[in-house]
């Protein structure tokens, strides 16, 4: 009997969490978690940031995603995780227009939330940063968001999609209308930048 791929047991997964299936709906939570909440911190801004655990709101929009699964078209364990992304963006985007709202109403302003666990962000952050930083402490994970920002659109999107979400260069091509060779170029020069941002960071905070 030929073994099982990770491809075919994540789909299983899937196809059980669909129909109510309590533990596939925890395995897929915990396996898709780390990378969530790495994308929803470094696509947050300031005041999502200020007001919101970025883990919170992974952990709300798994669950909520996973409760929609029934009309779900399952192509793959990157395109699912890509379109929890997509729903976590929409829900940055609704999370901004009510503290935007709260700002302009000072008597509604809500109590900051419980700061993210630094150590755990900055092992999500690993996979972003050269070999030569790759133990990258806590302590730098705000060096990291504040690089990351500085990055354009595209960069940060292709750095997301290629190293957060894990999407293959033909589907990072795909979604975001560019040829493959396109996007390999795309990816080496971002990162290179990323790098770059780090290292000014680093200094500008010794200095």
């Amino acid at each position: 009997m030929a073994p099982v791929s990770s491809e075919d047991q994540h789909r299983e997964l899937v196809q059980q969490a669909a129909q109510g299936a309590s533990p596939a709906l925890q395995t897929l939570l915990q396996q898709h978690l780390p990378a969530l909440l790495a994308y929803i911190r470094l696509n947050s801004d300031a005041l999502i940031r200020q007001h919101e655990s970025c883990a919170d709101v992974a952990q709300s929009v798994c669950r909520e995603a996973l409760a929609d699964l029934a009309g779900f078209e399952y192509r793959g364990e990157g395109a699912f995780c890509n379109w929890l992304c997509k729903r976590a963006l929409a829900k940055l985007a609704n999370r901004r227009r009510h503290y935007l709202a709260l700002k302009r109403d000072v008597g509604r302003e809500r109590p900051l939330a419980a700061a993210d666990s630094q150590a755990g962000i900055a092992a999500l952050y690993a996979s972003l940063a050269s070999p030569s930083e790759a133990a990258i402490a806590s302590e730098t994970v705000a060096r990291m968001e504040r690089a990351f920002d500085r990055l354009t659109d595209d960069q940060r999107q292709v750095i997301t999609l290629a190293r957060v979400v894990g999407l293959g260069h033909d589907e990072v091509a795909a979604e975001m209308g560019r040829s493959e060779g396109a996007v390999r170029t795309l990816l080496h020069r971002a990162l290179a930048k990323l790098g770059r941002l780090m290292d000014l960071e680093a200094q500008q905070s010794q200095g």
